[in-house]
């Protein structure tokens, strides 16, 4: 009887592969769009926020998320995810008090399987 974890194991691996080339893609458009990445898979004790970048004094905290098609990745932040994010992002932010001096803002970067990609700015903001 053959164990799932192999198989498991392997998705995982070419999971992290795709979420890495997915990164990559995010970061030279930003880059291309004329924003400074600041941090790069940047972990906190409340999570990971994948890019920090700034343009003009305007922080933005990136999620990228890569799925089979645009339409997906973008379903897939959640709220849970969301408010994981903003924590992380203020503790960010308490660690370079420096950043963001003309506002904050969440970003999504969506990456389909066949390499479309699309920035949703301010994509969520914390609740009052």
């Amino acid at each position: 009887m053959n164990s799932p974890a192999p198989r498991r194991a392997a998705r995982g691996l070419s999971a992290e592969r795709r979420g890495r080339a997915a990164e990559a893609l995010a970061e030279a458009a930003l880059s291309a769009a004329g924003w400074t990445i600041l941090g790069r898979r940047l972990r906190t004790a409340a999570g990971e926020i994948d890019l920090a970048a700034e343009r003009a004094g305007l922080l933005a905290f990136i999620e990228v998320k890569s799925r089979p098609s645009l339409a997906a990745a973008a379903a897939a932040i959640t709220p849970r995810q969301q408010r994981r994010l903003l924590a992380a992002a203020a503790i960010l932010l308490g660690e370079h008090p420096d950043w963001g001096q003309n506002g904050v803002r969440f970003d999504v970067v969506v990456v389909s399987a066949q390499g479309e990609i699309r920035r949703i700015t301010d994509a969520f903001r914390a609740e009052a």
